[in-house]
């Protein structure tokens, strides 16, 4: 008797751990979801491709079609929330707080820089200082490929075409503002 007991309670034991650890990815899904969206929601009000300084602006001849963008960033902003889910959920899942917290500030920061640059460029019609943010954006980017790639290669693989995005667009806008010195 006592040894069906014993099994009974471990067998709880271990549902109720499955439980709360499905309860803990979909929480942190839903905060990787909801960063990430809320980046992307105040990245699209603060950019205005269509004002007039913008429209006024020389751009270099290997700018991407206009087109290209929103396709662009939604896969990435995509890539971006799936890959920050993985890399948390598995380091919440092996108890690795130190990279739980360390990732999660990077993708703060990351986030923080994708969104400003939006509204320095667009809003603030600042070439240069947008520049040298974007540059900040690519550093930031490159680092959370490195994060992702620490938690697992595959991870840090499928997040490396947003750090050659931020890299080129860092390069696009330093081309611009060189291409605009009175602005």
């Amino acid at each position: 008797m006592k040894s069906h007991v014993s099994r009974s309670k471990k067998s709880s034991t271990r549902r109720e751990r499955t439980r709360q650890s499905r309860r803990d990815r979909r929480k942190i899904a839903l905060g990787t979801a909801a960063a990430v969206g809320a980046c992307a929601a105040v990245g699209t009000l603060l950019t205005d491709p269509e004002n007039s300084w913008y429209k006024s602006l020389r751009k270099p001849d290997w700018q991407p079609p206009a087109a290209a963008f929103p396709i662009v960033w939604t896969a990435l902003y995509v890539d971006i929330a799936y890959v920050s889910y993985k890399v948390l959920a598995d380091a919440h899942a092996r108890n690795d707080t130190a990279e739980f917290k360390g990732y999660s500030r990077a993708l703060g920061t990351n986030l923080a820089l994708n969104a400003a640059w939006c509204g320095l460029f667009f809003r603030g019609e600042r070439p240069v200082v947008s520049t040298i943010e974007a540059g900040a954006l690519a550093a930031s980017s490159i680092d959370l490929v490195r994060r992702a790639g620490k938690s697992h290669a595959g991870l840090g693989l499928l997040l490396s075409p947003y750090a050659l995005w931020t890299s080129g667009a860092t390069a696009l806008s330093g081309a611009i503002a060189a291409l605009n010195p009175e602005k």
